[in-house]
């Protein structure tokens, strides 16, 4: 039904392939037009209009160490570091 189409981007210029996968998601969703960039310059697009991420400094519960998270703690509850959380996380 559908067939992969080679589609040149507006932004950078370069051809990337619309799928026919894509296609048909595109379909289901009821979109009416094809993608005019291709996935880097989409993915570009998105992350320059999030803005740079705001990070904060903890001191992790568990070991003590410094602990950067994208969030501000709270003082009711603990913040660990990436070791500490992966660790938990494993353990359940």
């Amino acid at each position: 039904m559908y067939e992969d189409k080679t589609l040149v981007c507006k932004e950078c210029g370069a051809e990337f392939v619309f799928t026919a996968g894509e296609q048909e998601f595109y379909a289901e969703r009821g979109f009416q037009n094809e993608p005019q960039r291709c996935k880097a310059c989409r993915d570009a697009r998105k992350n320059a209009a999030r803005g740079p991420k705001e990070y904060f400094t903890a001191v992790c519960a568990n070991c003590g160490g410094e602990a950067r998270v994208p969030f501000e703690p709270k003082t009711d509850r603990p913040v660990y570091c990436s070791e500490c959380f992966a660790k938990m996380r494993e353990n359940g």
